[in-house]
């Protein structure tokens, strides 16, 4: 079986982070979301995969190349422009066989048993089966409600509360039939959720929900990409950590350089090649990516702090991201979900919290925020 994964978005809800990386290539836990992905998929059977991109296209192929180091065969397809999710998957027509194909939206982490899917779809001889999953705020979603067989009934999308039957949204994985993509206009913008879904469920095509209550996670926000990170470190989804783990849930990679005293207590994950000054503090669901520079009296919890990030003495961080080759002073606090975009320097004792975002390539000069 192939499968179509849709990594084409510009990410713009989780920006700075996406200016210069396309979001399923953010890191997660030292690697790309993108690289997780491939594996989870692949850890069920699917290794034949067409990406299809659209944002800084080049960085999936440089990374990947034809996807023999993790196992799998990838091809490649730019959208020129925009086409929506469904338009996407009728771009790459010509690249999937006659018979069933799986696609996924790039951005999801998720460990729904797609092994138990494929086969609840064969035992349906569904049309179109839709991964669904359970929300406790479903007013934001599109959602799905079934009836006892579990065959869709209806689509909603961002109900009101007085429209709400069920709290099934959709996941963004879904399993079609190849002669599907007869009912989709070619070369034009077009959605699963507003156009092709609806409109076979009209004609009468038989549409299935797999409902799961696995792990499931839009990362479509600073908060939830730093979520995700936590959810990983505490356990909540499977995860292949890098590093070694020389002390319980602290995962260090190759020639680290640090104190004892400074990661007492995980889980956190450290990458290779980092300096951590003796008198620095690493506190627990903290995850630090390659060649960093971490000097004393240095408190970091809860963050993400990408490669090539070096933090002054003094400075504390938690619950925030700071992406690539970003230079912080000394004094420095970063709080509350804030972030600050690649390549960015910020001088002695500013200060940065609630939800705060720094723009890439920025200067912010000594003493200059106190927000």
């Amino acid at each position: 079986m192939k499968a179509v994964i849709l990594a084409g978005g510009f990410g713009t809800r989780i920006r700075p982070l996406t200016y210069l990386n396309p979001k399923p290539m953010l890191p997660l836990v030292n690697k790309p979301f993108m690289h997780n992905f491939i594996s989870w998929i692949k850890s069920h059977g699917i290794k034949d995969i067409i990406l299809s991109t659209g944002y800084l296209p080049e960085t999936f192929k440089e990374y990947f190349g034809d996807g023999s180091s993790l196992g799998v065969k990838l091809t490649y397809v730019t959208e020129e422009v925009p086409l929506g999710t469904c338009g996407a998957v009728k771009n790459v027509e010509s690249y999937l066989d006659n018979e069933s194909f799986m696609v996924f939206n790039g951005d999801v982490l998720s460990a729904i048993n797609l092994t138990e899917m494929l086969k609840y779809h064969k035992d349906k001889k569904s049309d179109i089966t839709i991964a669904l999953t359970p929300v406790e705020d479903p007013t934001s979603y599109g959602l799905v409600p079934l009836d006892k067989d579990g065959r869709v009934e209806k689509f909603l999308e961002k109900p009101s509360w007085d429209e709400i039957t069920t709290n099934l949204i959709n996941a963004g994985t879904y399993i079609i039939e190849r002669n599907l993509l007869d009912l989709v206009p070619p070369e034009e913008n077009y959605s699963f959720e507003r156009g092709l879904f609806p409109n076979a469920l009209e004609i009468g095509y038989r549409i299935y929900g797999f409902v799961s209550n696995a792990y499931w996670l839009d990362l479509g926000t600073p908060a939830k990409y730093i979520q995700a990170h936590q959810d990983i470190l505490n356990g909540k989804i499977k995860f292949d950590f890098p590093g070694e783990e020389m002390f319980e849930n602290i995962f260090i990679g190759k020639s680290v350089k640090f104190d004892k005293e400074s990661i007492l207590s995980g889980p956190i994950i450290i990458g290779d090649n980092c300096i951590i000054e003796k008198g620095a503090v690493i506190n627990p669901l903290t995850v630090i990516g390659n060649n960093c520079h971490i000097a004393s009296g240095v408190s970091i919890s809860g963050s993400v702090i990408f490669n090539g990030c070096r933090i002054g003495s003094g400075c504390i961080i938690k619950d925030s991201i700071l992406s690539f080759n970003v230079q912080l002073g000394e004094k420095v606090i970063v709080e509350d979900n804030s972030v600050i975009g690649d390549n960015t320097i910020i001088e002695n004792n500013n200060i940065l919290k609630n939800g705060i975002k720094i723009n890439i390539n920025s200067k912010i000069c000594k003493n200059e925020i106190n927000f």
